[in-house]
């Protein structure tokens, strides 16, 4: 009888240090998601910048459509540029399908290049991608100084440039929005601006984006 007391005890002993070691984990958990803020589009670009006029370049999208990148008439333009064997652009094809549907102010183009047309004909096929404007074209992607995919360029309703940079999840996809929307350069020009010294919220790392 003995034993068993003594065994029930040493049970609520450990449930107790259990529940103090949960609640310690918990408070940490908390104090680092507030720490580290959320990361933006990173932004690498030396060729254009926030601010800039829009490189007006005109194209021909693969369904026939001919039109200007840059040049829009009061509505948007968000650029996103990705490759048929990009894993990571694969995996937001279904945040821009949803985005086609809710931003309905902002015109969607997909972009890319390379020769073999009917290899990009058979990836919008796959992926069901009939719905977007999908563009090949080296010169659109150079002018915009596109280095590293996915990268997404959004452009106001009066043709220049509103955020733009690397964007490897919907997070980042969503930030070029929010950017626009706080009238700055980034997500990390907002919550770092150049007068606070950068303290208090951890920096993205260009590590991570590649």
């Amino acid at each position: 009888m003995e034993m068993l007391i003594g065994a029930v005890v040493v049970l609520w002993v450990l449930v107790l240090v259990l529940a103090v070691v949960v609640f310690a984990l918990a408070r940490q958990i908390g104090v680092l998601y507030e720490r580290v803020a959320p990361a933006g589009a990173l932004m690498i670009n030396q060729q254009v910048k926030v601010g800039d006029a829009a490189p007006e370049i005109g194209v021909e999208a693969l369904n026939g459509r001919n039109f200007t990148i840059g040049q829009v008439a009061g509505s948007g333009q968000l650029l996103f540029f990705l490759s048929p064997d990009c894993p990571i652009c694969k995996t937001l094809l279904p945040v821009l399908k949803t985005m086609l549907k809710s931003e309905k102010a902002v015109e969607i183009v997909l972009m890319s290049d390379g020769d073999d047309v009917a290899e990009h004909e058979r990836f919008v096929e796959k992926e069901s991608l009939q719905k977007f404007d999908y563009v090949l074209s080296e010169v659109v992607g150079r002018s915009y100084g596109v280095g590293k995919l996915p990268y997404g360029v959004l452009i106001d309703g009066r043709g220049v440039i509103a955020s733009l940079g690397i964007v490897n999840s919907r997070e980042h996809l969503e930030s070029l929005f929010e950017a626009q929307e706080l009238g700055v350069a980034s997500i990390q020009e907002y919550l770092n601006p150049p007068d606070s010294g950068g303290e208090g919220v951890t920096q993205f790392d260009p590590k991570q984006a590649s």
